[in-house]
C-alpha cells in the first residue's frame, strides 16, 4: 500500500495521531465488524488511551464535518463510533490479526507513522517565532534610538541653559556699561565754560 494514501488516513484526534477502525479494516481486508469483534476479544492488549480509544460523538461529528469521514459509504450512518488506534495500537493489531497480510501492512503503517513524526519534527521555520523575534529586536532597537534621542535632548537641554546663562551675563554686563558716557571731542557746552 503507498505510503501516502495511509498518510493521509492518519489524523490527529485528542493530541495524537491516531488511525480509524474502518480505514483499518479496508487496508487488512476485513470488514469493520470484524476488526472491532477482534479487538474486544483482546481488549486487554488495548488498555489505555495511548493504545486505543473510541470516538466520542462530537469528535466523530467534527471529523465528518471536515469531510474526513466520507459520505456515502463507510461511517455515513454508523451504528457504533469508531475505534481510533495510536501507533502503539495500531502495532498492536497486527498480533490480534495474524495474518499475513496483517503484518505486511502494519509494516507500511509503521513506516507511514515514522514519516509524519519525521516531518512534524523537521517543520520548516516557525513564521510566527521568527515574526514574535523580529518584534522583540525592533523594540529592542528602538529602545536603543530613543534613549539616545533623550541623550541627546539633555546635551542640548545643557547646552541652551549655557547660552542663556551667557546671554544673561552679557546683559548684565551691558547694563553696569550703558551709564551716559561723556562725549569725546570738542562740544559747544565746553566752549562757554573756558
Amino acid at each position: 500500500m503507498e505510503l501516502q494514501l495511509i498518510q493521509s488516513k492518519i489524523y490527529e484526534i485528542r493530541g495524537q495521531k491516531v488511525m480509524l477502525d474502518f480505514d483499518l479494516a479496508e487496508m487488512y481486508g476485513v470488514e469493520t465488524r470484524a476488526l472491532k469483534q477482534a479487538v474486544r476479544r483482546n481488549i486487554e492488549r488495548f488498555e489505555g488511551d495511548d493504545f486505543m480509544f473510541e470516538l466520542t460523538r462530537p469528535e466523530y461529528d467534527c471529523l465528518r464535518s471536515q469531510n474526513v469521514i466520507l459520505k456515502g459509504g463507510r461511517g455515513e450512518h454508523s451504528k457504533y463510533l469508531p475505534f481510533a488506534f495510536s501507533e502503539l495500537g495500531v502495532a498492536m493489531l497486527s498480533s490480534v490479526l495474524n495474518s499475513k497480510t496483517a503484518i505486511e501492512i502494519n509494516r507500511n503503517i509503521m513506516r507511514a507513522f515514522v514519516a509524519v513524526r519525521q516531518l512534524i519534527t523537521n517543520l520548516p521555520v516557525d513564521k510566527v517565532g521568527e515574526l514574535q523575534k523580529e518584534v522583540r529586536e525592533l523594540k529592542q532597537y528602538m529602545d536603543e534610538v530613543m534613549t539616545d534621542q533623550n541623550d541627546i535632548n539633555e546635551d542640548t537641554r545643557m547646552q541652551l541653559e549655557i547660552i542663556n546663562q551667557s546671554l544673561a551675563e552679557l546683559q548684565t554686563d551691558k547694563r553696569l556699561t550703558d551709564k551716559p558716557r561723556r562725549q569725546v571731542g570738542f562740544h559747544r557746552d565746553e566752549e562757554r565754560n573756558l
